[in-house]
């Protein structure tokens, strides 16, 4: 769970630092295809979502209690 939740978190990420620095990135243009308000819900969700999953996965190798 740890590694998708790192790749939910850096894709959601670079889709918004990517959306201010160059707003115009064709391979994330069908974010903002879905609208404003979807394209930040995308954005927001994926790295909310990641993040908890990253902070809340267990490791690999990890023990349950």
């Amino acid at each position: 769970m740890r590694l998708l939740g790192l790749l939910l978190f850096l894709f959601g990420a670079a889709t918004l630092v990517l959306h201010f620095v160059e707003p115009g990135v064709e391979q994330l243009r069908w974010v903002d295809s879905w609208g404003e308000g979807v394209a930040w819900g995308i954005r927001g969700g994926s790295t909310g979502l990641g993040l908890l999953l990253l902070l809340t996965g267990r490791g690999k190798g990890a023990k349950k209690k």
